[in-house]
This record gives structure tokens, C-alpha cells and sequence, in this order.
């Protein structure tokens, strides 16, 4: 994931830092987890860094929420069914791990920074399996503040205490 989020900090060079990290962390698969790498890179102050990720990866999730199964339907009729379907799929794979938990196994899905987890896919697994609004709202609000404290840890923490040593 590092060497994806170096090659988005360089094609986005040239414009300011704060707006690398948001970018990044509004984009699916990178999300919040990306966010804070890149800043971590960009010596972006952890305290500025922070608001920046959680409101960058909250921003799309309710138009996930609210839209998502929509938009699938009016794709379905055109040649990107192929890529909705597998978008299906991989929300299926996730539902198999939150279903037993619902509220619970949700919020563990988008905030364990795990490949395949994170707010766009437990959201896009919370509106095709029809969770309360408001439920998948808290638990995926609830997993993003779960995802910005390991993700804090592993990129400002973790140096930083590395640094101390070296």
C-alpha cells in the first residue's frame, strides 16, 4: 500500500499537502489509512492531518448509503456490469464476516486496517444488505475513529519511536 500512496503523493505534487491528504483519503481502497501515510510522508503536523483523513473518508459514505444500490441498478444496463458485479461480489465476501455481528461486525470491518476492509466497502455492504441508516451510520463513524487510532499509531507512532532509537 506504501508504494501506491508514494505514487499518489508524487502525480500529486505540486499542490499543497493538506489537499494530497484529503485526496487520498476520499479515494476507496485508500481511504482514511492512505490519508495518514501520506501525511506521514508530507510531514504533515499529525494534529492538522487527523481532521483532514476522517472528514475526507466520512464525506463519500452517505452518498454510498443513500445512493449506491441506484446507481448499480442504472450500470447494470450499460458495459460496466462487469465491474458491478464484481463490487458485488466483494461486498458479499465482507457481508459473510459483519452479518454474524451486524452493529458490532460492521464497525470491527471498516476500522481493522486489513486489505479489503474500510468505510467505502462496509458501506457499500451495509446498503446492499439494508442496515438501518442510522446503525451502519454509527458503526462505520465508529470504525473510521477505530481506523484513525491504529492508523496514527502505525504511521506517526511507530516512526517516531523507531527514530528515538536509531
Amino acid at each position: 500500500m506504501e508504494g501506491i500512496i508514494q505514487s499518489m503523493v508524487s502525480a500529486l505534487s505540486g499542490i499543497p499537502a493538506d489537499l494530497v491528504v484529503f485526496i487520498i483519503s476520499l479515494m476507496p481502497i485508500l481511504e482514511l489509512r492512505g490519508g495518514l501515510i501520506a501525511a506521514s510522508i508530507l510531514h504533515v503536523d499529525i494534529w492538522r492531518a487527523i481532521p483532514i483523513c476522517i472528514i475526507g473518508n466520512i464525506l463519500p459514505i452517505p452518498f454510498i448509503l443513500l445512493f449506491i444500490e441506484k446507481i448499480f441498478e442504472l450500470l447494470k444496463n450499460t458495459r460496466l456490469v462487469k465491474m458491478i458485479n464484481k463490487l458485488e461480489e466483494k461486498a458479499e465476501k465482507g457481508a459473510e464476516k459483519i452479518m454474524k455481528h451486524k452493529k458490532w461486525g460492521l464497525l470491527l470491518f471498516v476500522g481493522i486496517p486489513l486489505p479489503g476492509t474500510g468505510a467505502w466497502t462496509g458501506s457499500l455492504v451495509a446498503a446492499l444488505f439494508h442496515f438501518k441508516l442510522k446503525d451502519a451510520c454509527i458503526a462505520i463513524l465508529g470504525g473510521i475513529v477505530l481506523a484513525t487510532v491504529i492508523m496514527t499509531f502505525i504511521s506517526y507512532g511507530i516512526p517516531f519511536f523507531v527514530s528515538m532509537f536509531v
